[in-house]
């Protein structure tokens, strides 16, 4: 099946995962809905509605026309924190703060190492150097990208499904016992299945961010009914990845608010 990319690790050239890129066009508008958008499970739009842009960024696209991204309708983002339990991203502060002055919702993502060291240990310095959550409308849940492992060819990290998904288990505890939110889990359908096994015991508690390249989400890993991010390609009319959040803004605003 289509492997999406993913981001690329610090101080390794992009990896070429992706066999199909589809060319997907924004075509959402941003829509008003009284109904909060459920933390873990949002409702399912029909592809094309009530859909608000984003995008994600990493130390890779330097500084970043925030304002001009605001202008051309992206209203959220995610910004690369950290990396294992020493990376941090060197343009992190500048970018994170540019999303926030330019009016856009934005959250702190952490690209989990499972073969570098423990899951709370990664959590812990990603909660130090800028995945923090604060309820102030402004801030999205701390994420967790889990992806094909960069730098060998066992895409799981050396470890089987039952030791992935403690470790998954053990980042996402840390971070909620700490802030009170359950990270975000960015994924693709394929690295869940091989790499977990299927597992299904992360949907009724985290959110999902799916990355699929293709003209739907679907289908989604085991264990969520419907996506709360989707990283439909990695270039288009703003810098970075582009996304959608399945939900209106004023849901968006809700979710942000916990």
């Amino acid at each position: 099946m289509p492997v999406p990319p993913r981001r690329r690790p610090p101080c390794a050239p992009r990896a070429a995962l992706l066999t199909v890129l589809a060319a997907v066009t924004v075509t959402a508008t941003l829509l008003s809905s009284p109904t909060p958008a459920h933390a873990a499970a949002p409702r399912k739009h029909p592809a094309g509605t009530d859909q608000v842009p984003g995008m994600d960024v990493s130390r890779y696209q330097g500084t970043v026309d925030w304002q001009g991204a605001w202008a051309k309708g992206a209203r959220w983002a995610y910004v690369k924190a950290t990396e294992g339990t020493t990376f941090e991203s060197p343009t992190f502060p500048a970018q994170f703060q540019g999303a926030h002055d330019a009016g856009m919702i934005r959250g702190a993502y952490h690209f989990a190492r499972p073969d570098t060291s423990g899951a709370a240990q990664q959590a812990t310095h990603f909660l130090d150097h800028g995945g923090d959550w604060k309820a102030d409308g402004g801030t999205l849940p701390p994420a967790l990208d889990l992806e094909y492992n960069p730098s060998g060819p066992d895409i799981c990290y050396g470890r089987g499904p039952a030791d992935l998904v403690a470790w998954i288990r053990e980042f996402s505890d840390t971070v909620r016992a700490r802030t009170g939110r359950a990270p975000v889990l960015y994924t693709t359908t394929d690295w869940w299945t091989r790499c977990t096994g299927n597992d299904t015991s992360f949907g009724d508690t985290n959110p999902l961010w799916i990355a699929r390249y293709a003209s739907t989400p679907d289908p989604l890993p085991a264990g969520w009914h419907a996506h709360t991010f989707w990283q439909y390609a990695d270039s288009g009319t703003f810098p970075g990845d582009q996304n959608r959040f399945n939900g209106s803004y004023d849901d968006l605003k809700a979710f942000a608010n916990g």
